[in-house]
């Protein structure tokens, strides 16, 4: 049967399918019934064909084949984050991903029995000590990632770690020995931020690091940069398909203007903006398609989310039923046989470039105006994600955006205010900063204090 089936139908061009759909209409407009303008200022159409493209798209180098299996760990006691991290290599965790919050941890014993020549392992430090780094020579593996991000914890803080001048020289100092730094993203997607904004502040965030380095940093170095790009998906199912692989696109062409690596790691984990407290089991549902959005966008490493994280304290059974939800992915519904699954569907590829090109426009923009950190102290940056914010929390407000079992339908039998572990609101902390820093919210919280005070 050598014949292509498809051989027996005619090919139906783009102007037919919308000639068609109009008939079907019945008089009712195209653009008014079937066309929808996303936050972003994209146009979404009812269909995308081959005709949209005068090429056919590129093939993109990322593999969904070799996804990790993540997991954070806070490091509050070295010796039991040790003996949590080899139990979870037996669970099915592929990648450790340790948050370190004191210089006085010792690395030996959290690493140990840990083989890095099999097992990915992040280090965050919530501190910056060039020299501490250094003493991690002994652990050459270029399965260890040392994630330093000095303007992410100016955004996420309003503060330095000590000052301007110091971090930029501590900075330098663990770039030449580890030849790699850090971007957090989370932080614009949790705000509030649009993608558009999330891209383009993420290319510009970079920006700031490769300007700085450029001119202190020999060739060679830059060639084996190992860049982390750390992103937080939402449940906009496709756009966050199409974000990931707008990332991976733009660092490609902002690096190559640098002459660095132009290959990065990807690491996702599902974002905080659209959990609730109430019908508390619907954070499940959600953040299995935002880790299938990143499998799909072409990730590196995947950390779920617990469902109950944003008001339980870490624990077995909310840790335990995070991490299934991605061995089921991996291994019963096979997101792990297939390498590169999105490209060629002309939905994500318009949607790639489409965000591509409008966070491209914002990028330079910020660089016309001065860079990221300059806006950043002047507070343009944090007023943008503000208003992105306002406009998304009006949305949901009046129901257009619905968080299922908070916004709609919700289960008014629900009782929270006995199983409030952590306070899952915006803490007020009054202090002195910098910078006015930037804000994570989530959409259901005023609805949710409402609900809490009712009870």
């Amino acid at each position: 049967m050598g014949t292509s089936l498809f051989d027996e139908f005619p090919e139906v061009s783009s102007k037919q399918w919308k000639q068609h759909i109009q008939f079907d209409l019945k008089g009712a407009d195209y653009n008014d019934t079937l066309i929808w303008r996303t936050n972003e200022g994209i146009d979404v159409k009812p269909f995308y064909h081959a005709d949209d493209f005068k090429t056919l798209p590129q093939v993109s180098n990322s593999k969904a084949t070799q996804w990790h299996i993540g997991q954070s760990i806070f490091v509050a006691d070295v010796e039991k984050s040790n003996i949590k991290a080899l139990k979870l290599l037996n669970r099915g965790v592929e990648s450790l991903i340790f948050i370190i919050p004191s210089k006085d941890n010792s690395i030996k014993v959290l690493l140990k029995d840990i083989d890095l020549d099999t097992t990915p392992v992040h280090l965050h430090l919530q501190f910056l000590d060039a020299e501490f780094v250094k003493q991690l020579a002994n652990y050459s593996s270029s399965n260890l990632t040392i994630h330093t991000d000095i303007i992410g914890n100016l955004a996420r803080t309003g503060n330095w770690f000590s000052t301007l001048q110091e971090d930029h020289k501590q900075f330098d100092g663990i770039v030449e020995h580890t030849r790699s730094f850090s971007i957090d993203t989370t932080l614009y997607q949790n705000a509030g931020a649009t993608i558009v904004q999330q891209l383009a502040y993420a290319i510009a965030h970079a920006n700031d690091y490769l300007n700085h380095l450029d001119t202190g940093i020999s060739s060679e170095i830059k060639q084996s940069f190992n860049v982390t790009f750390h992103a937080a998906l939402g449940s906009n199912y496709f756009f966050e398909i199409a974000k990931l692989c707008a990332l991976r696109r733009l660092w490609h062409t902002l690096a190559a203007e640098y002459e660095v690596n132009t290959d990065c790691h990807i690491m996702v984990t599902p974002t905080k903006r659209n959990k609730t407290i109430y019908d508390y089991n619907t954070n499940m549902l959600r953040t299995t398609t935002e880790c299938m959005s990143a499998i799909l966008g072409g990730a590196n490493t995947i950390s779920n989310l617990a469902y109950d994280a944003i008001y339980h304290k870490s624990n077995a059974f909310g840790e335990r039923i995070a991490r299934n939800q991605l061995l089921i992915l991996k291994h019963e519904s096979y997101f792990d046989k297939v390498n590169n699954p999105s490209d060629g569907a002309y939905f994500i590829e318009t949607l790639t470039n489409e965000l591509s090109q409008k966070a491209l426009e914002l990028f330079k923009d910020i660089e016309a105006n001065g860079g990221f950190l300059k806006q950043l102290k002047e507070g343009t940056i944090q007023r943008k994600i503000s208003e992105s914010s306002a406009r998304e929390q009006e949305q949901f407000n009046k129901g257009e955006l619905t968080l299922l079992g908070t916004n709609k339908h919700p289960n008014l039998n629900d009782r929270m205010k006995g199983e409030l572990e952590l306070y899952p609101f915006i803490k007020t902390n009054p202090r002195k900063t910098l910078i006015e820093p930037i804000i994570e919210r989530r959409l259901a919280e005023a609805l949710e204090q409402k609900r809490l005070k009712d009870e």
